[in-house]
């Protein structure tokens, strides 16, 4: 097995009185996918936000160790600092993309090389190699508006690409798509994670989607209750 990219120990998280996260333990392998399945308040999208560093739990850790340099412990940083890794470090998929509708899609993807000190001019040639990769060559000055579902789901999988991550977390990627294009968008975000060398972990309601991934971790009641690896 390769080794550990994330791991997750003891996670507890709460919101008000309700537990979301009931000390969880989780160790993610390097170029592995991890398909996080579970129902409506099981605690798997929390479970995401701790592991990415968007939320910081109540207790446990989380250790981020990249493939060069030292570990990590993301559940030690302070927001400042847990913002530079998601930025540096991390990639984004959201179900809607959380796309920016004012800019063209090539833009979009190269506006994260940008703001990592990337001039602008090789931000945007990186950008397009990626869109091309991802089979949208000729729509890199299309706004967001002007591409189908499927077809901005890709420019965001690109944008979580152009900075170089190690780790791309998405959370229920294809749950605004109909089935083929589902199935396209994560031929598409497989081929540019795990397919590169990657890592992906994936929130998801659809048992397909998950399929598709080297491993499923069910949670339930903000514990996890099964992992298994994927038929």
């Amino acid at each position: 097995m390769n080794s550990s990219v994330l791991e997750a120990r003891a996670l507890s998280k709460s919101y008000g009185t309700t537990r979301a996260l009931a000390g969880v333990d989780l160790t993610v392998h390097r170029g592995e996918s991890v398909a996080i399945m579970g129902a409506s308040g099981s605690g798997k999208t929390t479970l995401l936000h701790v592991l990415a560093g968007i939320v910081a739990p109540d207790a446990g850790s989380v250790t981020f160790q990249p493939s060069t340099g030292h570990p990590v412990e993301v559940s030690g940083l302070g927001e400042t600092e847990r913002s530079r890794l998601r930025r540096e470090r991390f990639g984004f998929v959201f179900q809607q993309g959380l796309l920016i509708p004012e800019l063209t899609a090539v833009e979009n993807v190269a506006l994260a090389s940008m703001i990592n000190g990337v001039k602008r001019s090789d931000a945007v040639q990186h950008a397009a190699a990626w869109l091309a990769a991802l089979g949208l060559a000729g729509m890199e000055d299309r706004r967001i508006g002007e591409l189908s579902g499927g077809q901005a789901q890709r420019v965001a999988i690109a944008r979580a690409q152009a900075t170089g991550a190690e780790l791309v977390f998405a959370d229920e990627p294809t749950g605004a798509l109909d089935s083929r294009t589902s199935h396209e968008v994560m031929d598409a975000l497989l081929w540019s994670t795990t397919g590169q060398g990657r890592t992906l972990l994936v929130v998801t309601h659809d048992p397909e989607v998950a399929a598709r991934c080297s491993r499923i971790v069910s949670v339930r009641d903000g514990q996890i209750v099964s992992s298994e690896v994927s038929a």
